[in-house]
């Protein structure tokens, strides 16, 4: 106890300095942010490089971002027809006689909805999904995006797709006699429903960071899976036990969510899987590592033809985000984002993992090998760390 409280003190000295010292603070991050006053929101923004480490800064930057992500939601979330706030309050913008839904050209406001939707639709899925096992997603944030409010909920885009209901028939046989089939309707518990008006969810909230994202990006787009990257980052940003901070949760994590995305894009870019920063290369070196730490499971596999790309996929793309409860990855992360060989330390995680079920892989076979894989066992993450520390061959020394 006394030597958590010194590591807590430690940070309240570092991020109160004037200067941050960002090589001591990425060294203490390295072994896990303290949970007591929930300094991962701060070390974060100057761990992705939202913030810079000189304090007197801080105050221009952020001003001046938020009030450019305000500006990326007013002039890139497009409702045809609907009031967008350049008229007088209570006018409605008709665009009927310039354009129209049926209008072919690459310059029409309707083509650019619709061909915004079908990227919508996706993004909309997957955030519908983000973290089933905890409520945070389905919750009302504290601050509703004020273009949503102002806008009369235009903004909200959820509304500008439909989800299909789930139909199933359930047949039952009752004797000898006729049988009865019941016609039900329900809903997947992993969609999320909206709220009222004047309101959204947090998963609202990171459905328009991703649209933004795949808006400004277009040569990129959306990847499924982004939304396991960025769920974490805004969810450490949205309980900053700051409410200075937690009111702008969502344009600081989009600022922040970008940096990271322009250090793991290529992951996500297929024509790059070959690449040197491509996936394929990312997969050759865990299994480089694990031949060279335990050559007894790597030639099982290899016996198996069980290669990475069957388990290990999404395992570094997504930065182990689905294989872990919320909590590990926070703690994951913290060392992910202030390691200085940045993604070089997740190679030493995974192989750690493989590692740490050697006697299961030992004795299973090909299906019961990938199923433990893909699905992997409820275990103590410092374990996983501390075996990652090993690998790396730096100090065991980790704390929670």
């Amino acid at each position: 106890m006394a030597a958590y409280k010194a590591r807590c003190k430690e940070f309240e000295d570092i991020l109160s300095a004037d200067e941050i010292n960002l090589k001591l603070l990425k060294k203490y991050c390295f072994n896990g942010i303290p949970n007591e006053n929930d300094h991962r929101a701060l070390c974060w923004r100057l761990l992705l490089n939202y913030l810079p480490p000189q304090r007197c800064s801080w105050s221009e930057i952020t001003n001046r971002k938020r009030e450019l992500y305000r500006q990326f939601i007013e002039e890139m979330i497009i409702n045809p027809g609907e009031y967008d706030g350049s008229a007088d309050e209570g006018e409605r913008v008709d665009v009927t006689f310039s354009d129209h839904p049926l209008n072919c050209n690459p310059d029409s406001l309707w083509q650019t909805y619709f061909k915004d939707n079908e990227v919508l639709l996706q993004i909309d899925k997957d955030v519908r999904r983000l973290c089933p096992e905890i409520s945070f997603f389905q919750q009302p944030t504290e601050y509703p995006c004020k273009a949503v409010v102002h806008s009369g909920g235009a903004k909200r885009l959820h509304r500008r797709v439909q989800h299909s209901v789930l139909k199933s028939a359930n047949v039952e046989r009752k004797g000898l006699g006729v049988t009865r089939i019941a016609l039900s309707v329900r809903k997947a518990p992993e969609d999320y429903a909206p709220l009222a008006e004047g309101a959204e969810a947090h998963w609202e909230v990171v459905e328009r960071l991703l649209f933004l994202y795949a808006k400004l990006n277009p040569g990129q787009g959306y990847v499924q899976g982004m939304n396991e990257i960025i769920g974490p980052i805004y969810h450490a940003f949205a309980c900053d036990p700051a409410s200075e901070w937690r009111e702008h949760a969502e344009a600081d994590c989009f600022f922040a969510f970008t940096n990271l995305m322009g250090e793991i894009r290529d992951f996500f870019i297929k024509s790059l899987d070959e690449a040197e920063s491509g996936i394929n290369r990312l997969m050759n070196r865990l299994s480089e590592q694990l031949r060279n730490n335990d050559f007894v499971i790597y030639s099982r596999l290899q016996q198996q033809e069980l290669y990475p790309q069957y388990y290990s996929f999404r395992w570094l793309t997504l930065l182990l985000s689905q294989e872990f409860p919320l909590p590990d990855v926070l703690r994951i992360w913290d060392s992910l984002f202030s390691d200085p060989d940045r993604f070089s330390f997740l190679i030493h995680i995974c192989c750690g993992m493989i590692i740490l079920l050697h006697e299961q892989l030992l004795t299973g076979d090909f299906p019961a090998n990938v199923k433990l894989l893909q699905n992997f066992p409820p275990i103590d993450i410092q374990v996983v760390l501390n075996k990652a520390v090993e690998l790396a061959g730096k100090s065991s020394n980790i704390y929670r």
